[in-house]
């Protein structure tokens, strides 16, 4: 069984009863594929002999997936990578990402298809309109071993585009500010929009751009959008406010399609609530369930969720056949959002750096 993808749904759209039971179905389904000896990875397996219960007997639903606990970040840092590789696909070549290593050894995360996948799932939300088939990509964002890189070059691929990237290290960057080296930084900046202003003059047929929020402003700052021939922006990054959605609406687009997304490389992509003025420029994402599920809790008892317009911490299970996190709390807090008929699931309201870390961390890097 594979999850519903969007563009393969009926015109008729689920209800919240109809997408739990579809989430419940899953998970009944992911469990014992991770923790079978035929499919699952060295890790579950080893993680399932010291538990007192069986998880493919007594997981039946998304609920049950509270007896793991919480899934804890180091069990993603450092190797050997192949303990998360399920045994289905040893055979398959394997992709290894990282996340971007601004708190100690970076966590990694193999892939297989994953990628492609939800950057497939999410290509059926882009209107054809601003993100014409055909066009060209520019990727302007970070790259290295981080999952973007790929995935939007498989997102304009999957379009019938071809995509232009440049070189960009947020590793880098976090030293600079660690530093305290703010011009080097804004000459690191330079350089990377420098790259990005060499594509569009020399590729008169890039619509369509990836970029970050700071990046964006940058950009804009250097060219006309509408005049380099930007017809659609998908963006991404923590610096995305209400103040900045309107900043790039208001100023920057110029016409220009925005299409907000909060991601990262243990969860996918989450889409964007369809603009609304009523909103006040608040910007609420949706994950993409049933392969994965974001939830606003209580940030000391994180078993409990929070009540709808209520802030909390944001925390994300994955649920592929390549890999399964349960109960993973994000460096993130927003607020609890309700479902809409489009996504008739828990949304996520104004995601940002989550306030209660005792330390600060460099956060909004490019």
């Amino acid at each position: 069984m594979q999850p519903p993808q969007p563009s393969r749904l009926s015109n008729a759209r689920p209800s919240v009863h109809q997408a739990r039971e579809r989430l419940d179905a899953w998970v009944r389904e992911i469990v014992p594929w991770h923790f079978s000896p035929e499919t699952g990875c060295p890790f579950w397996l080893e993680f399932a002999r010291k538990l007192d219960w069986d998880p493919c007997r007594e997981i039946q639903g998304f609920d049950d997936l509270r007896r793991f606990g919480l899934f804890e970040d180091e069990w993603l840092r450092g190797g050997p990578v192949r303990r998360w590789v399920p045994r289905a696909y040893r055979e398959r070549p394997i992709f290894v990402f990282e996340t971007g290593g601004s708190t100690g050894v970076p966590k990694t995360r193999i892939n297989v298809e994953d990628f492609r996948i939800d950057y497939e799932t999410f290509s059926a939300t882009l209107p054809d309109e601003f993100f014409p088939r055909g066009s060209n990509w520019l990727m302007l964002g970070p790259s290295g071993p981080r999952r973007l890189r790929l995935a939007v070059e498989h997102l304009a691929q999957f379009r019938g585009g071809i995509c232009f990237c440049v070189d960009l290290d947020p590793r880098w960057v976090i030293k600079l500010i660690r530093w305290g080296k703010m011009d080097v930084l804004e000459d690191y900046k330079d350089h990377v929009i420098d790259q990005a202003l060499t594509v569009l003059r020399s590729q008169p047929d890039v619509r369509c751009l990836f970029t970050t929020p700071k990046l964006l402003e940058a950009l804009g700052n250097k060219i006309s959008l509408k005049k380099a021939g930007i017809t659609g922006v998908f963006c991404g990054g923590t610096e995305m406010t209400p103040q900045f959605h309107r900043f790039a609406r208001e100023e920057l687009l110029e016409g220009a399609y925005f299409a907000p997304t909060y991601g990262n490389t243990l969860m996918g992509l989450a889409c964007h609530k369809p603009f609304d003025p009523a909103d006040g420029y608040a910007i609420t994402y949706f994950s993409p369930q049933p392969r994965a599920v974001l939830e606003i809790v209580e940030p000391d008892h994180p078993d409990r969720i929070v009540g709808y317009g209520e802030t909390g911490r944001v925390k994300l299970t994955t649920l592929t056949k390549e890999f399964f996190v349960p109960g993973f709390l994000e460096r993130d807090e927003a607020e609890r959002a309700p479902p809409i008929d489009l996504y008739p699931w828990d949304g996520v309201r104004n995601v940002r750096p989550f306030s209660g870390f005792a330390t600060s961390v460099v956060e909004g890097v490019y």
